[in-house]
């Protein structure tokens, strides 16, 4: 890397190595600073990237308070009490979202993210499993957890990380998810939780909570297997209770034990914020909480870290009562517009179908046609165009079951207006002709294109 000496930066030479070895002496702040800004001009821009379901737009007021709050050490409550109260309100605050028994006295905590507050989830789950097993004389050995193969990695590194046996039910053509005919073939008595995702990664669609619910119901009857749920709703527990009201998927159905969900994806949060929450005491048994001392005052933590900035809790409360019901409604239903504005644009692509439409998530997958993967197109070489104009939109195969079959997928977010998104159909096209005007055929296919949504 070159010395930094340009106008406007700082006079002092600042030198580097690529970081192959310690550095060994001390440089001036700015230089530093300057040099580090300009490496990360490399970075593709956060608000074209429609790979991420993280946030990448909040306001100045919000990230002044993250900047105030950055030092302060969320899990030192006795030094921080309000920012530990602030937590307390926000989970209050979920806890009435989404429906839970009794607000007031909600049992949940943040997280680092929605893959820490799944972890946390199942290993609650775990642990009630075991005191039923212990309490009734029986092993605990081999416990299973039960869920689509579209389930998030975090809930593949959980069953690595403590011994549980992934159930994964593979997908099928029309059938991208989890569906309750499923259940009765991968559930025994051995089976610690079932995981329904409300908003797959993979597509943005939602798992039917309440439909798993009520089969579980039937095995019960039929077995005696009481199997709680848990809902992933890492993307959609931000969306649903605002767009979907009378959408049942929360702790209205009662066998849903426990939810998870991301700050930083549709709670307009940045990166770094999930959250846990529990129905109720009983749900989360007690011997997960520790209580610690030796930060000047008594506390419980239940988490996979711990010493952690409060920035994230501070804009997170920021977030709930700077925007309150409505104005998340209103922001989501602006995404979720644009989402299906968008989709019905490329489902009118010659080369395209879609896979969902933006009608649940403010997201959507879509894929080339078999005539245009015979024709030598592919949704890699498409991702690759568009990232040559600066989109980040990711080419995948879909999981177990259907992994023969490739999608792409945007992720509609706040930033992301109707004027983004005409470009990105516009872009879509030229992509399309730009790898086919070699191919016989395919150009002629992309003559009648709608207008771009606007």
């Amino acid at each position: 890397m070159p010395p930094t000496s340009v106008p406007g930066h700082s006079d002092t030479t600042y030198e580097t190595t690529y970081d192959t070895a310690f550095p060994r002496d001390e440089s001036a702040p700015r230089a530093v600073y300057d040099a580090i800004r300009d490496e990360l001009l490399l970075d593709g821009r956060s608000r074209l990237n429609l790979a991420t379901f993280g946030t990448t737009w909040m306001e100045d007021e919000a990230r002044l308070l993250m900047a105030e709050t950055a030092d302060k050490n969320l899990v030192d409550t006795d030094e921080y009490p309000q920012v530990a109260d602030m937590e307390a309100r926000c989970v209050r605050m979920l806890a009435d979202l989404w429906h839970a028994p009794d607000p007031a006295r909600a049992t949940g905590c943040s997280t680092t993210g929605s893959s820490e507050a799944a972890m946390l989830a199942a290993l609650a789950l775990k642990r009630r499993w075991e005191h039923r097993r212990r309490a009734a004389g029986r092993d605990t050995e081999r416990p299973n957890i039960v869920a689509g193969a579209n389930v998030q990695v975090c809930w593949k590194k959980f069953c690595s990380y403590f011994a549980v046996e992934p159930r994964l039910v593979p997908l099928a053509p029309g059938r991208l998810h989890l569906t309750p005919e499923m259940l009765a073939q991968y559930c025994d008595d051995r089976t610690i939780g079932v995981v329904g995702i409300l908003g797959s990664t993979f597509d943005g669609s939602y798992e039917p909570i309440a439909d798993l619910c009520l089969a579980l119901d039937g095995i019960e009857r039929a077995t005696g297997h009481d199997i709680p749920v848990h809902v992933d709703g890492a993307s959609g527990a931000m969306v649903a209770p605002f767009l979907d009201p009378d959408l049942l998927w929360d702790f209205r159905l009662g066998r849903v034990a426990s939810i998870n969900t991301s700050g930083h994806k549709y709670g307009q949060v940045f990166p770094g914020i999930g959250w846990a929450l529990w129905r109720d005491k009983e749900a989360l048994p007690a011997d997960l909480v520790h209580h610690v001392d030796y930060l000047g005052g008594e506390m419980t933590t239940f988490s996979l870290t711990f010493t952690r900035s409060a920035s994230h809790v501070a804009a997170q409360y920021y977030t709930f009562h700077r925007y309150g019901h409505e104005g998340l409604r209103r922001l989501h239903l602006a995404s979720r517009r644009t989402a299906r504005g968008l989709a019905a644009g490329i489902a009118e692509l010659a080369p395209f179908e879609l896979l969902t439409d933006g009608s649940e998530l403010p997201a959507f997958a879509f894929r080339l046609t078999d005539r245009a993967h015979a024709r030598g197109l592919h949704e890699r070489g498409i991702a690759l165009a568009m990232r040559a104009r600066g989109w980040q939109v990711p080419a995948y195969p879909l999981p177990a079951g259907v992994s023969d079959t490739w999608a792409l997928r945007v992720v509609v977010r706040t930033g992301f207006t109707p004027r983004l998104a005409a470009l990105f159909l516009d872009d879509l096209r030229q992509a399309v002709r730009t790898l086919g005007g070699a191919v016989p055929g395919v150009v002629g296919e992309l003559e009648e294109l709608v207008p771009a949504v606007g």
